[in-house]
């Protein structure tokens, strides 16, 4: 079937950091594509990500009521069907969306995976013989996915001048200061710098004058962040107050943004923000860097055991948690003014960027 006729199903139901970091991929896709279309299908809080992604028709994906279980894929298969696509690019990998991408295969549509590298990871987590190795990021293993697919392109991964959006609302004070966004939480513990510990970073900048943003998303999350805002007048939470295309659009106006290896980094990415990370049991090398980031701003401290784990679900075997406990806070707080200076993640004694 001709290119101009083409149209590409993509599959990534989640997570929000995964899910994001598709976004700069389909539209550096669109610039050498123009003329393929791209249908998304993803959860309806996704959608903001793709607001600046041409020729990109989106689909709502509803696991808990309207496409749970297999009936509710099939009926989601058969919306789908309605938009007569030609290719699928799973970007996901799960059962879910393997069931689906199987519908559309046994009709005769090109299928293309994605390669999670699994045997690479399993090298990089394990405990004995461990091979310390960068493997090919996330991003590029979404790209492969449209190069086999027969759209080729070079992959940038390199930020672009930010462009401000404007905010209104009284909860976004003028802008006299360098904007810090902080997005000190994970879904897994093993991610999170120990809170008590960032909150110190936290008030060392403010106290420089910065003013500082909180992000987040869970009710738990809220209280910890109403609690450092109310002691210092250059904090101010986010979390639970605005909605996600809010967020976006405060991420926007940021100088740098303080995250974990999270989905606050790939939002910060998504705006061309540049990110200092903050790694504990997972590990740039195991290829979830943010797009057009720096392994030179990811602070980590060099331990035998890390990485012990690819997405932070695991808990420390070691029991003490040394990746992110002995990582002093003045090694973030330096990383965060270089960056702001337009320098590079400062190593110091007790942490190492590898």
């Amino acid at each position: 079937m001709p290119k101009e006729t083409a149209k590409i199903l993509v599959i990534r139901f989640s997570a929000m950091g995964d899910v994001a970091m598709t976004a700069p991929i389909l539209k550096e896709f669109n610039q050498h594509y123009p003329d393929i279309p791209l249908l998304y299908v993803s959860r309806e809080l996704f959608k903001p990500f793709f607001n600046e992604v041409s020729n990109l028709s989106f689909i709502s994906f509803d696991p808990k009521k309207k496409h749970k279980g297999f009936l509710g894929i099939f009926r989601l298969f058969r919306e789908i069907n309605k938009h007569k696509i030609t290719a699928v690019a799973d970007l996901h990998q799960n059962l879910r969306s393997r069931i689906l991408s199987l519908l559309f295969f046994f009709k005769g549509v090109k299928l293309v995976t994605i390669d999670k590298g699994r045997k690479g990871k399993s090298e990089l987590t394990r405990k004995e013989n461990k091979i310390l190795a960068p493997l090919p990021l996330t991003v590029e293993r979404y790209a492969a996915v449209f190069k086999k697919l027969g759209y080729p392109f070079t992959l940038s991964n390199t930020l672009k001048p930010a462009l401000p959006a404007l905010l209104t609302g009284e909860i976004f004070p003028a802008k006299t200061k360098k904007w810090i966004g902080v997005s000190p939480f994970a879904q897994h513990l093993q991610k999170v710098y120990p809170l008590h510990k960032m909150e110190a970073v936290v008030y060392q900048l403010a106290n420089l004058g910065h003013q500082l943003f909180i992000l987040g998303g869970t009710l738990e999350e809220e209280q910890i962040a109403d609690g450092w805002a109310a002691k210092h007048e250059n904090v101010r939470s986010l979390v639970r107050k605005i909605k996600l295309e809010e967020e976006l659009k405060l991420i926007s106006n940021l100088d740098v943004m303080l995250s974990m290896d999270s989905s606050g980094m790939h939002l910060a990415s998504l705006k061309n923000i540049p990110v200092v990370s903050v790694w504990g049991a997972t590990h740039p090398y195991a290829g979830f860097m943010g797009y057009g980031q720096s392994i030179n701003d990811a602070v980590q401290i060099d331990l035998y055991c890390r990485p012990c784990s690819v997405y932070g679900n695991v808990p420390c075997y070691r029991g003490d948690f040394a990746c992110m406990n002995n990582l002093a806070e003045s090694t973030v707080v330096n990383s965060v003014i270089n960056k702001l200076n337009n320098g590079e993640a400062t190593s110091l004694s007790t942490a190492r960027k590898i």
